[in-house]
């Protein structure tokens, strides 16, 4: 079982299948308004690779989403019709291997965190905390021992 805090909700939300997951990443997805920026934190295996790639998928995303653990950053077209929005680019960062913030300047990362045509997700976000947008959505991915 999975728990998914977000920063400035009272109540954790508890996912207890990858169904549930998937409408929660749904959910998220369908708020989103461009420029914003998802920091996922959580222990190696708690879903964080998953949640981005339902979170991806329900932006319209057709591409497929893998963890950018070497590569360090991926950018995926949006390509879904039916949105009326200005959102071109799903950025995908995983901030593991990075030194810190430097790293993710390095990377070209600036270019599109917070930017109206970009929505980012980055995974290990505490690891490049310091550049973060202030309006930065936190969300941890916690497993929990079933009762």
């Amino acid at each position: 079982m999975r728990t998914v805090t977000i920063t400035g909700k009272k109540k954790p939300v508890v996912v207890t299948s990858f169904a549930q997951m998937e409408r929660f990443a749904s959910t998220l997805a369908k708020k989103m308004r461009g420029g914003e920026v998802l920091a996922l934190s959580g222990t190696l295996g708690a879903g964080k690779t998953t949640f981005t790639q339902f979170f991806g998928k329900a932006l319209g995303v057709k591409s497929r989403i893998t963890s950018p653990t070497f590569t360090l950053m991926q950018v995926h077209r949006i390509q879904n019709a039916k949105r009326e929005m200005r959102i071109t680019d799903f950025v995908h960062i995983d901030a593991y291997r990075l030194r810190g913030a430097k790293s993710l300047v390095a990377i070209g990362a600036l270019d599109y965190i917070g930017e109206p045509h970009a929505i980012t997700v980055i995974e290990w976000a505490e690891r490049v905390k310091k550049v973060l947008p202030e309006k930065t959505m936190w969300i941890r991915l916690e497993m929990v021992k079933s009762e």
